[in-house]
């Protein structure tokens, strides 16, 4: 994939044929939108960058916690005979249908800490 990084942040990258520039925003952020652009790709990076940190200052100016892209908060739809099994696999198991479809996740993804 090629996304900027920064941070904890990622950012796309996108060509406007119109404006002969590179420009993209701060993925997975619902509430603020974070935007840059540049010529060239060391442009498009350091707006990034200064895009981020601007927005992390401007937040501490105002005096509140910045919002992370993906915050956490994963909304599923699945059949309800899987949520009946989740429900009955976490109840065997003495945990949360949360805290199992995390493990569950986590275990697929081979997340190594």
């Amino acid at each position: 994939m090629n996304n900027l990084e920064y941070k904890g942040y990622q950012g796309s990258i996108e060509y406007s044929k119109t404006d002969k520039c590179l420009y993209g925003k701060v993925l997975g952020m619902t509430k603020d939108c974070i935007t840059y652009e540049g010529i060239t790709v060391e442009e498009l990076e350091n707006d990034f960058k200064e895009a981020i940190d601007s927005y992390i200052e401007g937040c501490k100016e105002l005096g509140i916690k910045p919002r992370k892209a993906y915050n956490g908060v994963l909304n599923i739809r699945i059949p309800s005979e899987i949520h009946s099994k989740i429900a009955d696999m976490a109840n065997a198991n003495g945990i949360s249908i949360n805290a199992f479809i995390r493990e569950s996740i986590e275990q697929r993804l081979v997340i190594n800490d």
